[in-house]
């Protein structure tokens, strides 16, 4: 039995699997006999507010044939104090999968050790593996290759997306640029932990970052859970807003990136996420089809 709590659960062999049964349920969407979750109920267990994981879970469990039941944490009783361990336990005598996405990484960790069934995380305050393996997936549908593109992520470099993103991009051979203000520096843990043929590092000149680069990625610079922060943070993060003249510096055929969603005028100008480089809906419909793939992959079903 196997789960995704962050990237580094899927060895590294596997990655061009699941990018290829992506592609393939992408273009077969309505017409693949593919059903691994016939007759299986999938818990999604959500603490935290959600739009594209939400949908994308449960039209996509629906789509392989299953049935997608939403538990909002804050009514179940591990809201009033019952343990993740428990949770566990007792969910996988009924359901065949849990999908969850909650604050700390330490309840999904403590989850899938407790479970029976594969879980998959859908977001903590530490990482995001889908969103991560979703923006692999765009960058080889517009690039036709990972090694050597040149990424640069603006913003908050120890945020979750930053995380999952080092550590993606290091094993499929992106060179990731984190460019971000001292104090929102990428973990260094993270860093030496990320293991394959690509490159991180951290530029806290967004200028230097920009420069030649073949995506541009941000998200909110105030994510669910630190919004006490917000202030702060805006002032800070200023100088990190992609904007048009940041795009300038990067490669004529730049695209722009976003996990949205996005806090217009804030970290990204609408004049810049509305433009012609930016494919950032591409990128959200992508959510669906990757985490169609990842389900597949645990589920054992993985030959088209």
């Amino acid at each position: 039995m196997k789960h995704l709590l962050t990237v580094e659960d899927i060895p590294n062999s596997d990655f061009e699997s699941i990018f290829n049964m992506a592609a393939y349920l992408k273009a077969n969407r309505h017409s693949t006999t593919i059903k691994p979750l016939k007759d299986k109920t999938i818990a999604m267990i959500f603490a935290k507010s959600s739009t594209r994981t939400r949908v994308s879970f449960e039209v996509g469990i629906n789509d392989l044939g299953g049935y997608p039941m939403y538990l909002e944490e804050k009514q179940m009783q591990v809201g009033r104090g019952e343990s993740q361990a428990d949770t566990a336990k007792v969910l996988s005598r009924y359901v065949d999968g849990i999908v969850i996405r909650t604050f700390l990484h330490s309840d999904v960790v403590e989850l899938a050790r407790n479970a029976t069934v594969p879980v998959i995380n859908a977001l903590t305050n530490d990482f995001h593996p889908c969103q991560a393996l979703a923006d692999i997936f765009t960058v080889l549908e517009f690039s036709k290759k990972l090694q050597g593109v040149k990424m640069v992520f603006l913003g908050d470099g120890c945020s979750n997306m930053a995380n999952s993103l080092m550590l993606a991009c290091k094993i499929c051979g992106l060179e990731l640029v984190i460019s971000s203000p001292p104090g929102f520096e990428p973990q260094q843990e993270i860093m030496d932990r990320a293991t394959g043929p690509g490159t991180i590092t951290w530029e806290p000149d967004p200028v230097k970052a920009a420069r030649n680069a073949d995506y541009i990625y941000t998200d909110v610079w105030v994510s669910m859970g630190f919004e006490e922060e917000a202030a702060e943070r805006l002032k800070v993060l200023a100088p990190y807003q992609v904007n048009s003249k940041l795009v300038k510096l990067a490669r004529p055929d730049v695209k722009i990136l976003h996990c949205l969603p996005a806090h217009r005028e804030e970290e990204i100008t609408s004049e810049v996420l509305d433009s012609p480089a930016s494919i950032v809906f591409e990128q959200a419909e992508n959510r669906l089809h990757v985490q169609k793939a990842i389900l597949c992959y645990l589920f054992g079903a993985m030959q088209v």
